[in-house]
């Protein structure tokens, strides 16, 4: 089978890291990508899960505010409407 030459751009960070961990595990850069790729045209998918960004502190932490609302009610005040809620916003 021809072979033809791929380049990729990448930070010189990432490129030592991943050299390092392909010399650690026996393979070199080529055949890593090789066996990406190939994955790729046999599963017709990325072989990974793609996500978005890692929420940022304040999000993890409202995140983590309705999770301890979900295992203590009791804790917090439940409104049965908006207009209930405002209310008591307003009686503060």
């Amino acid at each position: 089978m021809a072979q033809t030459n791929v380049n990729i751009r990448m930070d010189e960070a990432t490129k030592v890291a991943f050299d390092k961990f392909c010399r650690e595990i026996g393979l070199s850069a080529s055949a890593a990508f090789n066996i990406f790729a190939k994955t790729v045209v046999r599963e017709q998918r990325i072989p990974f899960a793609l996500t978005t960004e890692v929420p940022n502190a304040a999000t993890l932490a409202a995140m983590d505010e309705v999770r301890d609302m979900q295992l203590h009610p009791e804790k917090y005040r439940a409104y049965s409407s908006a207009e209930e809620m405002v209310e008591d916003l307003n009686d503060d």
